[in-house]
This record gives C-alpha cells, structure tokens and sequence, in this order.
C-alpha cells in the first residue's frame, strides 16, 4: 500500500478541517443539511527549509496551525449558521482575534499559575521563584487549570458538539492509516484517540515547560537578581514567554517520537497522558459527524485518492473559493 500520508485535523464548528501537505480541506454540515467542502493552500509563515529541520519546526508549525485554524473556525461558523453567505474574517480581524487568543493563554497558563504560585510563597507552602518548589506549584497549577478549563467548556453544547467533530476527525484518520475502504461506517470502529492530537501536543508543552522552567529560571536569577520584588517576577514571566519558542520546538519532536514508538512500553507510557486529556476534548461522534469528516479527508487528498472514500454524494456541496 505505500507509505500512509501524515495528515493533521482540527474540529470546527459544525465540522472538520483536514490537512496535508501544502493544502487543507474544511467539510462543514450547513443548516439545509449539506455538507459545503473548501479546500485552500496552507497558509505558511516562511519557505525557509531550515525551519522545517528538527528541533526547529515545532513553533513554526505552532503559529501556522493557530493562523489557518482560526481562520477556519470563523468560516465554518458562518456555513453553519448562515451556509454560504457568511462572510470571512478581513486579515486585520484574523489577527486582531489571534492576538485576542494568545493574551487569553497569557493570561490563563502563564500569569494565573505565577500568580497562583507566588500566592503559596507567601502562604509559607511554597519558596521564592528561584526555587524549584515555585515552580512545581506552577506547573501544578498550571494542569489543573488546563483540566477545569476543558472539562468546564465541554458542557457549552456548541462545543460539546465541536468535541463529537473533534472525534469523529480522530475515528476518520485511524481508519484510513489502517487502509481499505473508509466511509462513515468504517470509521465507527475506530477509537476516537490520536497519537499526534494538538491536545496532547499542549499537555507535552506544560510538562516540559515545568521542567524547563525548574532548571532555567533558577540559572538565570544566579546569573542577575533584580533587588525588586516586583521586576524579579516580572523578569521571570518575560522569560518564561521566551522560553515558549524552544520548548514548543522540542514538545514537537517528543510527541512525534511517540507517535513512531508504536505499541512499545516506552511509547504506551509517553502516549498515556495525552491519549487521557483527549478523553475531555473528544466525544463518540454520529454517522452524521463523521460522514463530514471522511468528506474533509477525501478533498484534501485529492481526486487520486478518492477510490478508498465513500462518500455521500447526494448531500455534498462543493464550494470553490480564491485560493487564500
């Protein structure tokens, strides 16, 4: 059969974006019942090959994912309500909205367990930032947050359904990297858990993160400690935001290193935890949802792999746009 083609998915509203390559497909179910499929050329920061080498690409891929998948959520949000005379975002929306976003995880991942951390300091639960037990507290804080935050957002009802699409993007893939047929039917059986999910490519980021910041942020206040309180943890906030591009760089080749360890002890246990958090952000999805996501699949693969799909023909509507 070949070698499988490494494919990224993401849930939207109402739907499934699937991406390959240099293009990505978006399958979402309009309010009339059809099924209305975009496929577009991936939107890439740079063509430098060198930040496609290991140990570099992981934050790239990163800022290019939370780009096209915003611009993806806000186009799917206007089939499904509006099918297809809702508008796009402009480029000054997208990243006004990006922008949004990554102050929100500021605030949340970063500030909140600093906060947080320096609050059990001051408690005598915990020492000072240039200590290790600062930053297990951190760290601590930081997962819980993160688990709150998905159990609490899995109760909305829209997003309670973006879940079922995000397991239905899951069942899909498995059933075509297992090869044969995939269609709706197929895809039933398979678990809605995947190796190389973005959610436990986030649960890797923390727990290197904690790890990183354990070691680092004590070698830096040895180096220079301000004699303020204040700039002191100011200081190590900057720094820890900075150490955001190297971590996510390598949390990228560990996910990627687990996914290609198989059914090994060693990758069993390194795929656990991520495989886990996916149970909060993936629900068992209906032949519905899934018939959207073998759409996505099958249109961003192309016409030449369109023999291994079945496909409901009858309810599919495709929508060509400009390329973006």
């Amino acid at each position: 059969m070949g070698t499988v083609p490494r494919i990224g998915g993401q849930a939207v509203m109402e739907g499934v974006m699937m991406h390959h390559g240099d293009a990505y497909a978006m399958a979402v179910r309009q309010p009339d019942g059809a099924i209305a499929v975009e496929r577009h050329p991936w939107f890439r920061l740079t063509g430098l090959a060198l930040l496609r080498r290991p140990l570099l690409r992981g934050f790239p891929i990163l800022a290019e994912t939370l780009v096209n998948g915003v611009r993806c959520l806000n186009r799917s949000t206007c089939y499904a309500v509006q099918g297809e005379t809702g508008q796009d975002l402009k480029n000054w929306q997208l990243m006004l909205t990006l922008l949004v976003s990554l102050l929100i995880a500021v605030g949340l991942f970063v500030l909140l367990p600093h906060l947080l951390s320096m609050l059990m300091h001051w408690l005598e639960l915990g020492g000072d930032v240039d200590g290790v037990v600062f930053h297990l507290w951190d760290g601590l804080f930081k997962v819980l947050i993160l688990l709150g935050y998905l159990a609490a957002i899995g109760f909305m009802p829209d997003i309670h359904r973006m879940f079922c699409y995000h397991g239905a993007e899951h069942k899909t893939l498995a059933a075509f990297e297992a090869g044969g047929c995939v269609s709706a039917e197929t895809a039933r059986g398979f678990t809605r858990l995947h190796p190389r999910c973005g959610t436990t490519f986030l649960l890797f980021v923390l727990v290197v993160a904690v790890l990183a910041h354990t070691v680092l942020v004590p070698a830096l206040l040895l180096l220079w400690t301000p004699e303020s309180f204040w700039v002191k943890h100011l200081l190590t906030v900057v720094f820890k935001l900075a150490l955001l591009v190297p971590i996510s760089c390598l949390s990228y080749e560990i996910i990627q290193y687990a996914a290609r360890m198989g059914d090994s002890i060693c990758g069993r246990c390194l795929r656990a935890p991520g495989l886990f958090l996916q149970r909060l952000t993936t629900r068992e999805p209906d032949s519905a949802q899934l018939e959207v996501a073998v759409a996505a699949l099958a249109a961003v693969l192309g016409p030449e792999a369109r023999d291994r799909f079945v496909l409901p023909q009858d309810v599919i509507h495709v929508t060509h746009l400009p390329r973006s």
